[in-house]
């Protein structure tokens, strides 16, 4: 009974994990997940995807996953992409910092983040 007990709080905590990260991959038509924030980027992945995206003039919400462990390693997983910056586009993960400039050179930026 105890392990069963177990097993089901392992279980709910994912999933409210989940919904969680579901939660907030859609609090925004796009999200960024990066260390620091637009004011105060902690990386320079994460600062030039910030001006990156500004240059769009794209309007767009921000979650540092330094201040939240949880989502930081979750989100790994329930992206299945392993590092920061992730941008998402209406709850869907677009890419990261790599992605971002292919789109930006190929002139597919503006629309990818407007669909």
């Amino acid at each position: 009974m105890k392990e069963s007990q177990t097993l089901d709080s392992l279980l709910t905590k994912k999933q409210s994990l989940d919904d969680r990260l579901k939660s907030l991959t859609n609090k925004a038509p796009v999200v960024l997940f990066m260390k620091g924030n637009t004011q105060q980027p902690k990386c320079g992945f994460s600062r030039t995807m910030c001006e990156i995206l500004s240059e769009t003039r794209v309007e767009y919400e921000t979650f540092d996953i330094l201040q939240d462990e949880e989502v930081r390693q979750g989100l790994k997983k329930f992206s299945n992409w392993p590092t920061y910056p992730q941008l998402y586009v209406k709850g869907e993960l677009i890419g990261g910092l790599d992605i971002v400039k292919e789109l930006k050179e190929s002139g597919d930026l503006v629309s990818t983040l407007k669909q």
